[in-house]
């Protein structure tokens, strides 16, 4: 007869057993530190001792994320936009492979389009923030809110001073209500 334990008995006989023996080590004959290998530490490891005092990202670090998130984002917009509008400009004398084609041209226009505007917007907003960190020398959210509204008003600059404006005042409110969304979350939502 097999044994009990080995071919997924019940419970009680299991436990029993494994009280008696002792569990194999795969790692007990050789001499390396593998707990060391592989319980790695969850907080970040820097180079230098400044790099652990800083709070916050790089001005690299920033220009490359606010630009990527925003083409992404701005492509994956365009795209659903060029989508919709293929779909809406069917004609009832198209085949199969006409309308793929032109879902496909009209998402790939919409999205290098709207991507590459947000994508800039990004790039200017993070270089207004690095920019007013570092002239200010302190990092909170007035230097959101003014990369916002300067990066709206320099996106819109070549429209007039009145749309310039316009869209300054646009940027400052989005960027301070994300900045207020982001305490709220912090304070109300447990992460």
């Amino acid at each position: 007869m097999a044994d009990r334990g080995i071919h997924g008995g019940d419970d009680v006989d299991h436990r029993q057993d494994s009280g008696n023996r002792r569990l194999y080590n795969p790692y007990q004959d050789l001499q390396i530190p593998y707990r060391t290998l592989y319980d790695l530490p969850t907080s970040p490891e820097f180079l230098f001792q400044e790099e652990s005092i800083a709070q916050r990202r790089s001005w690299g670090e920033n220009l490359t994320y606010y630009t990527g998130i925003g083409y992404l984002s701005g492509s994956v917009a365009g795209a659903s936009l060029g989508l919709r509008r293929a779909l809406r400009s069917a004609e009832p004398g198209d085949t199969l492979k006409i309308r793929i084609n032109r879902i496909l041209n009209s998402c790939g226009q919409d999205g290098r389009r709207i991507g590459n505007r947000v994508g800039v917007i990004g790039l200017m907003y993070a270089g207004l923030e690095s920019g007013m960190v570092a002239a200010r020398d302190t990092d909170d959210w007035v230097n959101s809110v003014l990369a916002g509204l300067g990066t709206g008003a320099l996106f819109k600059a070549a429209n007039g001073p009145r749309s310039a404006a316009i869209a300054g005042a646009i940027g400052g409110l989005m960027v301070g209500a994300a900045v207020a969304g982001k305490q709220v979350l912090k304070r109300y939502v447990p992460i």
